[in-house]
């Protein structure tokens, strides 16, 4: 289920369903995530789909360069394409949620012959204002040094209680505490130089290329984070084929609060597309 792939320089790690008959389905997760994150939906999608999670730079268990210019979004993009070619995806379902769905927007961007559909979960284009973006790196930044200085568990104490996630405090202990033990799993350094390198504003903004994704794409946003509820509003009036979804009682991270619906969600999607 799980490998390791030699990827320009790093070992990127990838947990996989292979059904070579049915559509491919690639799975990118968030800021803080890992494969781990998507295991339950892939388990449900597993006999109807090839499913796929990769563990993006910096997290879980693919490589942590030590310089940040190695997380941005040019960067990011050549490996995921280096990694679908010894994947052997050609034509694929991309599904990427938070800093996983900026990454698949830049990634669509730049290779849209090769995406059947793109599903985004609570994500953004980038932010469209370069003042806007130098505030978000000197942030980021910021918080890049708390975490080398202060460690994993001090920062995850905090992100934990950050508005974003107030919704993952309805869940379960059980569930908490998987999130918890993911974020805790992370290494430093990776998180500060994904956060330098790879941050909302160090990416490009992709805003002025929307109404070129000619795919269905799907964005869905828990009512819960207005945030990014608005975003996808926005989003949806430059997109040529887009639907939005606003999942009831969710917050950011609909497939860890909502894990049934959102799966139910993202599989009636696809059965309403012809192929």
């Amino acid at each position: 289920m799980g490998e390791t792939y030699s990827i320009r320089g790093l070992d990127m790690y990838v947990e996989q369903f292979v059904n070579p008959e049915k559509p491919a389905i690639v799975f990118l997760h968030g800021f803080t995530g890992s494969t781990s994150t998507w295991r339950g939906a892939m388990n449900t999608l597993k006999d109807d789909y090839s499913v796929y999670a990769v563990d993006l730079i910096g997290h879980g268990k693919t490589s942590i360069p030590t310089e940040p210019a190695r997380y941005a979004m040019s960067e990011q993009v050549a490996d995921l394409d280096c990694l679908f070619d010894q994947l052997q995806l050609s034509r694929f379902i991309l599904v990427g949620y938070s800093m996983g769905g900026r990454l698949a927007i830049g990634y669509t961007a730049s290779h849209p012959e090769k995406i059947e559909a793109l599903l985004l979960e609570s994500s953004s284009p980038g932010l469209q204002k370069e003042e806007e973006r130098i505030a978000r790196r000197a942030s980021d930044a910021s918080l890049a040094e708390r975490i080398l200085h202060d460690g994993i568990e001090t920062f995850v104490n905090n992100w934990e209680n950050i508005p974003l996630f107030e919704s993952q405090k309805m869940l379960s202990v059980d569930k908490r505490q998987a999130i918890r033990e993911e974020r805790m799993s992370q290494s430093p350094s990776g998180l500060a130089n994904s956060l330098r390198g790879f941050g909302t504003g160090s990416q490009p903004s992709y805003w002025e290329v929307l109404n070129e994704l000619q795919m269905p794409v799907l964005l869905m946003t828990g009512e819960l984070d207005s945030k990014f509820v608005a975003i996808a509003r926005e989003m949806k009036k430059d997109l040529p084929n887009a639907s939005q979804i606003i999942v009831p009682q969710a917050g950011h991270a609909i497939h860890v609060e909502k894990p049934e619906l959102f799966v139910t969600i993202v599989k009636e999607y696809l059965e309403g597309l012809t192929y």
